[in-house]
């Protein structure tokens, strides 16, 4: 399996209060669950900066991970960046 970070930015027009953003993010999580089985979530970290959310994930196929980035997109009316992550031992095998 290989590793994903998805970094999510919201939208203005996600959520208009915070407390809101609870159940979208309840329904992006429920429909990723169904439409991306094989996206395994590992963690995600909400860091306020250049970007709102870091979701970390797992997975064989790199078009679940696109699916999964689009219906944050999507959905979660967030803008998306996907990045392959190497673990650090691994790359530095491969140089």
């Amino acid at each position: 399996m290989a590793t994903y970070v998805i970094l999510g930015r919201f939208s203005t027009q996600a959520f208009e209060e915070p407390k809101d953003f609870r159940k979208l993010a309840e329904r992006v999580s429920a429909k990723i669950k169904s439409e991306c089985p094989g996206v395994k979530w590992k963690d995600s970290y909400v860091t306020l900066g250049r970007f709102d959310v870091v979701d970390v994930v797992e997975a064989a196929d790199p078009k679940e991970v696109a699916r999964a980035a689009m219906i944050i997109h999507g959905l979660g009316r967030s803008t998306t960046e996907t990045m392959h992550a190497t673990p650090w031992k691994e790359f530095l095998a491969a140089l």
